[in-house]
């Protein structure tokens, strides 16, 4: 019987690798893979909906199930995880030393329904009690001038929102004190070159980020996996199947990181650290599936709809297909 051909769009992370590379069958789905950009994948599947299958943002996802006919459907797939207190820059001469400070300054964000940003600003109000209309936003290029929101926004009066001039970035803005802190996924490259102008918010992140996993037990999700909608009513069944896949990828990469004959990865220490990770968050350190991540997945849609941007506060089990949520047993 000839299989289902899909295309599926996702980056070639070592989680997702085996599947991309066709080492991991997909029952009754033969991929077609592209390996592009996080930003293109964003930007052509919410515009143009170009892929049957998808990494996506799980901001904009959580925006596109308000459009009148959503779309997309997701599986409880996590390809991008990370922790965003790293992710926070300051002008040096901002005046900022501590989160309370950025109440009242300006703070770039590339996009404002960016899922970095959401959980920076969640973040930001939970632990340290800076409300989230205490600051203005400036959004645009961080790196490229003319970013725009991939999707339309709607957001309350009290959030104030501002584009940055069409020939600027934030990254240089940043640089020369136009705006006084950032909040952004990729390190600015007025950082990354070392102008002296950049710093972190938080500069031995780590350790606050360690503590924060230690009290919150939270590992921010910051991508899903989606399906389009007519491909998933046309055939359900692709949702489990796709998910099945996915996690055998990720229980591969999880022996990769644990081999002391050969290290897979050029780290010196990385089975320390793989040790060191398991104390603190235990041997699913990147969990798949809804139940291991429904306080992450419920603390996320809470920012999204404190933050002007869900219209609605959505539970975590309305992201997924019904048909992932459950196995059978034998």
């Amino acid at each position: 019987m000839a299989k289902l051909r899909l295309s599926i769009a996702c980056s070639n992370y070592d989680r997702t690798r085996a599947l991309l590379e066709g080492r991991i069958p997909v029952d009754g789905i033969e991929l077609t893979c592209l390996d592009l950009p996080i930003e293109e994948i964003f930007f052509r599947m919410l515009r143009h909906h170009e892929f049957d299958v998808a990494e996506m943002s799980l901001s904009s996802y959580v925006l596109s199930l308000f459009a009148e006919k959503p779309r997309l459907i997701a599986i409880p797939v996590f390809p991008s995880r990370f922790f965003r207190h790293s992710c926070i820059f300051i002008n040096r001469e901002s005046g900022i030393r501590e989160p309370r400070d950025l109440i009242g300054k300006r703070v770039g964000t590339p996009e404002y329904q960016m899922t970095a940003g959401a959980w920076i600003r969640g973040i930001l109000s939970d632990e340290y009690k800076v409300p989230v209309a205490s600051v203005t936003y400036f959004r645009g290029g961080e790196e490229e001038p003319g970013r725009l929101e991939k999707l339309r926004l709607s957001l309350p009066p009290e959030i104030r929102l501002e584009s940055i001039p069409p020939k600027k970035t934030l990254s240089a803005m940043l640089d020369a004190g136009e705006i006084d802190a950032l909040y952004t996924a990729r390190m600015p490259s007025s950082f990354v070159r070392g102008s002296g102008n950049v710093r972190r918010l938080f500069e031995n992140y780590q350790a606050v980020e360690r503590d924060y996993y230690s009290r919150t037990k939270i590992f921010p999700v910051m991508h899903t996996v989606v399906i389009r909608r007519d491909v998933y009513e046309k055939s359900p069944w692709v949702a489990q199947s796709l998910y099945k896949a996915f996690a055998r990828a990720q229980q591969e990469a999880y022996k990769e990181l644990y081999e002391t004959g050969a290290l897979n990865f050029m780290l010196p220490w990385l089975v320390q650290h793989v040790e060191e990770t398991r104390v603190l968050m235990g041997t699913d350190f990147w969990p798949y599936g809804l139940e291991p991540n429904a306080q992450t997945l419920a603390t996320f849609l809470r920012y999204s709809f404190e933050q002007g941007l869900a219209k609605r506060l959505l539970k975590p089990e309305e992201l997924f297909a019904p048909e992932t949520l459950e196995s059978f047993k034998i």
